[in-house]
């Protein structure tokens, strides 16, 4: 499901920007719209789940044990599409409204019932692999109900008419959907990457792997730190962007940026001074717990590579620049493709870790050429089209 990820970011630069336009009609037209497509993705998926799950499989090449009870899994897990989608837009909406705190709220509900029905369902009524599954389907489905609620509260009048309206005009679809198109392009180039990189650490061996499975698992904490101010730029961004006010856009990047580089400095710190403990912490295997250390100065300098590549997307989703972040992320793939082939043929796993650097600075690069141009539309739509629609 996070593959679907798109709909949460494409939601909060369109929201993020009605809100800089001081326009509640437009906040419910744009999560009247977001709901719709995510329910039409839902239901493709639900129609869809028998060739997606033979393909996932065959893919993974797993056991036939494994492979039945993923199937199992997938089979109730499936179900709960319509809520994880609606989930998305609902997320998308808060931190657009610059309601951060209401979107980890929901979080916390979803996980916390989560966890509370794995236990019933595993441990007292002995559901295994299905009570798994239905946990998580019926917590998805209370967190959907929690965030609806929480929208009506939250959205001005959003307990008064909606403009039903708006989820019929076919028109208005065309640039949510073009804007979800380039997000859905991008990511999946991000993640053939990253999986490469997987591909190429199989290729070295087993223990490689398994270390630099280790290793990854660093850079999935910093994103943590570094996508809540990536989240916090998109909404001020867009809000800026919204009210085609240049000064206040350049200030809200100027702010997160410096806040999201010191929490960079940071993590580095922690990795430098924790890192060999957070290793033995997450395998106990020897050999494994050694090769991840010889590498370990790659991933502690990671996030002060990759921060600027997480604010810049922060930037362009907040302005909604679909097919600039589109663009640089087939620039910066065809880029890192022939490095890293090249230095994993001259350096082996060294040359693997150098190489994801690259794509960190070359992902920041490809969309720093384009932000001047973003700032002076700003300006230029400010003059001729001081409230253009969505």
């Amino acid at each position: 499901f996070f593959t679907f990820n798109f709909l949460r970011l494409s939601t909060t630069g369109y929201t993020a920007q009605a809100l800089g336009r001081g326009d509640p009609g437009e906040l419910k037209s744009v999560a009247l719209r977001a709901a719709v497509l995510a329910l039409a993705v839902a239901l493709a998926l639900v129609v869809l789940q028998q060739p997606i799950l033979w393909l996932s499989l065959t893919l993974v090449e797993a056991s036939p044990e494994v492979s039945a009870q993923a199937a199992l899994y997938f089979d109730i897990r499936i179900w709960s599409a319509p809520a994880v989608m609606g989930n998305f837009v609902i997320m998308g909406v808060l931190i657009g409204m610059q309601k951060a705190s209401h979107a980890l709220a929901i979080q916390i509900v979803i996980a916390a019932t989560n966890v509370a029905l794995d236990l019933l369902f595993v441990l007292e009524f002995g559901w295994d692999v299905p009570g798994l599954a239905a946990a998580t389907v019926a917590a998805d489905y209370l967190g959907l109900i929690v965030g609806i609620v929480v929208l009506l509260f939250v959205i001005p009048g959003g307990r008064t008419a909606w403009p039903l309206a708006a989820a019929r005009q076919l028109a208005a679809y065309r640039p949510l959907l073009a804007l979800n198109r380039d997000l859905l392009i991008r990511t999946s180039i991000l993640s053939l990457a990253f999986a490469f990189f997987v591909s190429l650490s199989a290729r070295i061996g087993d223990v490689t792997l398994a270390a630099n499975e280790v290793l990854m698992m660093f850079l999935t904490f910093a994103s943590f730190a570094l996508d809540g101010f990536a989240n916090a730029c998109e909404a001020i961004v867009g809000e800026a962007y919204g009210k085609r006010d240049r000064r206040a856009l350049r200030q809200a990047v100027g702010v997160s940026t410096i806040w999201a580089g010191l929490a960079a400095a940071l993590c580095c710190l922690v990795f430098a001074l924790f890192g060999e403990l957070i290793i033995n912490g997450m395998t106990d295997v020897e050999e494994v717990r050694e090769t991840a250390r010889v590498y370990l100065p790659y991933v502690v300098l990671m996030p002060l590579a990759g921060v600027w590549s997480f604010q810049l997307d922060g930037i362009f989703i907040g302005a909604t620049r679909g097919r600039d972040l589109r663009n640089a992320m087939l620039i910066s793939v065809v880029i890192f493709l022939p490095v890293i082939i090249g230095l994993w043929y001259a350096l082996g796993n060294h040359g693997l870790w150098l190489a994801l650097h690259v794509l960190f600075v070359a992902r920041a690069l490809t969309l720093w050429v384009r932000y001047p141009r973003l700032v002076a539309d700003v300006e230029s739509q400010a003059m001729c089209d001081p409230k253009p629609p969505i």
